[in-house]
This record gives C-alpha cells, sequence and structure tokens, in this order.
C-alpha cells in the first residue's frame, strides 16, 4: 500500500502542475497562437469544472471497483491524451479541449488516496494524511513555477507538454501496478449521493469548501501571470520566481494546517480562523493593487498560506459520512472545492473583459473583490457548523 501511496502522491504532483501551469505560458501561448487571458481564464475554469464533475462518477467508481482502476484508467486516457493535444494546439479552443481531456484525467487521483486514508486509517488521523498527501503533492505546482518557465525557454513549450503526456501516462502504469484496492464495506442499507445532500451538516460546510480553495487557487494558477505583467511589467521568467514564491507558501500553509486539529482540538475554529485570515489579505490586496511587486508577491503568498485549509474542512465534513459512502462523500466535498475554482474562473475572466479598459489595475482590483466578498459570505455560512473531531 506504501508503494501506491508513493506512485498516487506522483499523479496528485501532476494534478497540481497542471492547475497552475497557465499563469507562466501567458506570454508564449498569445505569441504563438493568439491565446488571450480570457481565453486561458475560461481553459482554466473548464478545468477545474470538469474536475468538479468527474467527482460524481469517480465517487461511485471509488466505492465500487476500488481506486486503482479508477486512477489509472482516467490519468492515461485524461493526462497522457490531454497534455499530448495541448502540445499540439493551434488555437484556444484546443487548449480548452485539452483542458477539459486534463481535468478528466486528474479528477481520481486525491480523491483515490484519500478514499484509502479513510478506510484503512484511524478517523483522527484523516486530517493529517491528507494534509501530508497535499502538502507532497503541491511540489506540482512549485514545478508549475519558474521550473517550467525555463523549461518552456530552454525547450519551448510544445516539447514542454509533449514531455508531460509521457510522464502522465508512465505514472498511469505505475497506478494500475501498485495501489492496492481496500477491502470493500459490506453494509445492509443502499446509499447515494442524495443521501449525502440530506445531512444539513454538510450544508453549513459546503458554501466555504465552494470559495475557500478558490482565491488561491485561481491567482496561483492564472491571474498571477497577466496581472504582474499587466501592472508591474514583469517577463515570464520574474512572474516564474513570484508564483515559485506563492506555490511555496500554499505548500508551507498546507503543512502547518494539518496538525492544529489535534493540536487546538478544533477543526471548526481551525478553518474558520485561518480563512479569515485570508479574507484579511485578499482585502488588502484591493486596497494596494498598484503599490508595489513585493507587497503584492507577499500578500499573494499570505492568500496561498491561508487558504491551504482545504484538508481540515475535508476532514471536517468526512466526520459526518457514513463508511459505506466515504467514496461519494469525499468526492462530494472535492466536488465543492474544486468546483468553485472552475465557477469562478468563469465569472473572473468576464470581470477581466468587463473592466480592462478602465486601466491596467482595474480587472485585478474588480477579481480579488470579488474573492473577497465571496469568501466573507463562506465565513458567515459556515459560522453555524457544528465543531467534530472524530
Amino acid at each position: 500500500m506504501q508503494a501506491g501511496l508513493i506512485i498516487l502522491c506522483l499523479a496528485y504532483v501532476l494534478s497540481q502542475f497542471f492547475r497552475a501551469f497557465l499563469a507562466v505560458l501567458t506570454a508564449d501561448l498569445a505569441r504563438d497562437i493568439g491565446a488571450q487571458p480570457d481565453d486561458l481564464a475560461f481553459a482554466s475554469g473548464l478545468w477545474f469544472l470538469t474536475f468538479a464533475a468527474m467527482q460524481i462518477p469517480v465517487g461511485w467508481a471509488l466505492d465500487r471497483i476500488g481506486p486503482r482502476r479508477t486512477a489509472a484508467a482516467l490519468l492515461m486516457v485524461g493526462g497522457g491524451g490531454g497534455a499530448a493535444l495541448f502540445a499540439l494546439a493551434t488555437a484556444p479552443l484546443h487548449i480548452s479541449a485539452a483542458m477539459v481531456l486534463i481535468g478528466v484525467g486528474c479528477s481520481p487521483v486525491l480523491m483515490a488516496s484519500y478514499f484509502i486514508f479513510a478506510r484503512e486509517y484511524p478517523p483522527a488521523r484523516f486530517a493529517t494524511l491528507a494534509a501530508v498527501m497535499l502538502g507532497v503533492g503541491s511540489v506540482g505546482n512549485l514545478v508549475a513555477s519558474y521550473p517550467t518557465a525555463l523549461a518552456v525557454e530552454l525547450m519551448g513549450w510544445r516539447a514542454t507538454l509533449t514531455g508531460l503526456a509521457a510522464v502522465s501516462a508512465a505514472v498511469a502504469v505505475g497506478i494500475w501496478l501498485s495501489v492496492r484496492d481496500p477491502e470493500m464495506v459490506q453494509h445492509d442499507t443502499k446509499g447515494s449521493l442524495l443521501d449525502l445532500l440530506k445531512q444539513p451538516l454538510l450544508w453549513t460546510i459546503l458554501p466555504l469548501m465552494l470559495v475557500a480553495y478558490a482565491p488561491s487557487a485561481a491567482l496561483r494558477g492564472l491571474w498571477a501571470g497577466p496581472y504582474l505583467r499587466d501592472v508591474f511589467g514583469l517577463e515570464t521568467g520574474q512572474i516564474g520566481q513570484a508564483t515559485l514564491i506563492m506555490g511555496a507558501a500554499m505548500i508551507a500553509g498546507t503543512f502547518a494546517y494539518g496538525p492544529l486539529d489535534r493540536v487546538l482540538g478544533s477543526r471548526k475554529w481551525v478553518v474558520f480562523g485561518g480563512n479569515l485570515g485570508g479574507a484579511l489579505a485578499l482585502g488588502l490586496l484591493v486596497l494596494w493593487i498598484d503599490l508595489g511587486v513585493w507587497s503584492s508577491v507577499a500578500l499573494m503568498a499570505a492568500i496561498g498560506f491561508l487558504g491551504a485549509s482545504f484538508p481540515v474542512i475535508m476532514a471536517h465534513g468526512r466526520a459526518f459520512i457514513p463508511a459505506h459512502l466515504v467514496g461519494r462523500g469525499v468526492t462530494l466535498l472535492n466536488l465543492f472545492g474544486i468546483g468553485g475554482v472552475g465557477l469562478m474562473q468563469f465569472v473572473t475572466g468576464r470581470l477581466h473583459e468587463g473592466y480592462a479598459a478602465a486601466g491596467p489595475a482595474a480587472p485585478y482590483t474588480a477579481i480579488v473583490t470579488f474573492f473577497a466578498v465571496s469568501m466573507a459570505v463562506g465565513l458567515v455560512i459556515y459560522l453555524f457548523s457544528r465543531d467534530s473531531l472524530a
């Protein structure tokens, strides 16, 4: 099982990479195939929404056929095939189609490992194990920053994506060979996604799950690139360095959140306090949107660090999910977490388009304000949630 989890972690490195690499390709894709920030926001949004929509069939597949076949097949076809299509793109539409395929490929890998944690380990350890997987896998976030910028400068983006297609296929084969499916839970009561949606306790958690990850994922995955280029005139290599700092902060935040629920004896207040700090950092970025490069990078790093509460929110919701619905339960939570990013990318793409004529900083002021307000609404609803350390 340990070997299988290591390979699943490598697959999650790829998933983190694919959700974040567009930020450093902004200039190259604009020059070579005419893809503008709005086009890339649409493509990025499609990745997240496809990923989110896939959580429903992935949850069913994890409960019924297990993580090995689910993750291996989808990563091979979607991840490998999508990266190959991206490498051949000649128009923004091809980028969107490739991102849909890649979203399908990446959709099962983290939930496959969470499914194994939920079935094979004590519930009290779920948040820590989930954070470790998320934190180590987030190395992909770092690779998608300055190292990718260097690779693109040395080899070109097409060769880089071709290599990633081969790596995705190899990791899929590794999952097939190394992952062991946990024993299936025998339960007299048949359950469905509707049974989960009928639980009021989850509905105080799901709205924050929808908005908590979106600001850091959207900024790191796309908007940091156009923002730093349009407002401060940064080039690809400099954007890569800035996004590397934000990516490192996101990883550090994931590890920092991991054990806090057990240390402080609360999941609810760990999540609430961290995301309140993230909302305040978003507010400061709105006020200081064009103050200076380093203040913006520092605030984006703070947003990334404080927005890394995903595994603790997941553990909070997991506590209210029955054992025979674990697969569908964790994928439902993930659907909201990832789907929120996709929805917000579509909205922010329109905001960028609508405010583009108002000055270089105006679109990004509107985008970050939207993130801050969404976070505040999610936090208010989350206040009504019940704490858990089950």
